[in-house]
């Protein structure tokens, strides 16, 4: 099963209710690629030793990697830092994230700025691209734990919004998205979709 997106209510409730409009307005896959927002399934169980993602990461430059459990037990100032998160931000490099157990939610601005919810599963690993306004929460379960990869040092900087005069709000602002596709072949003999990031940025 892939990932599940859809477009947000108005409703002021939780957070971590999932916000879905009446009847529901689902956001495709492909819908969410366009944006620049790309997606692998992955087997968490495995993920120490998973040569999938071991070439995502040789392949996407990701050399960097750690860890962290978002739970009120394990994560010290828990409440300030879900408000931290839940602020609309962006920043100035991609954000990656595998969901290693646990549930959660990305929010995403779409082209005409409105919010779309991407729930976030075990085994599901994201990319959202540099200078998206974008933000995070938990769901009602109230726990994640979750792999942060990098390309290179980490720099966990936020720019909450209005942070329109960056350089990179602007290129993503005018960017289009290209990926390929490529099917990957397990053991099993059953296969997959990969998708291979390729962004090309141009100024109008």
């Amino acid at each position: 099963m892939g990932i599940e997106a859809w477009y947000m209510d108005s409703s002021d409730e939780d957070q971590r209710k999932p916000h879905r409009q009446t009847p529901n307005q689902p956001v495709s896959l492909d819908e969410l690629k366009k944006l620049g927002v790309f997606y692998w399934k992955l087997n968490a169980d495995i993920y120490e030793t998973d040569p999938e993602l071991e070439h995502i990461r040789k392949d996407q430059g990701y050399s960097y990697m750690d860890i962290i459990t978002i739970h009120k037990d394990t994560l010290p100032n828990y409440e300030d830092k879900l408000k931290m998160f839940f602020e609309e931000h962006l920043h100035l490099d991609d954000e990656i994230r595998y969901i290693l157990d646990g549930r959660a939610y990305f929010d995403v601005r779409d082209k005409e700025d409105r919010w779309i919810r991407i729930a976030m599963n075990k085994g599901d690993l994201i990319t959202l691209p540099a200078g998206i306004y974008h933000r995070f929460t938990l769901d009602e379960t109230n726990y994640t734990k979750a792999m942060r990869l990098f390309v290179g040092e980490p720099v966990w900087k936020a720019y909450n919004r209005p942070a329109d005069d960056f350089d990179i709000r602007k290129k993503y602002a005018t960017a289009s998205n290209r990926a390929c596709f490529f099917w990957v072949l397990r053991d099993d003999s059953s296969s997959y979709i990969v998708v291979k990031l390729k962004r090309t940025l141009s100024w109008r």
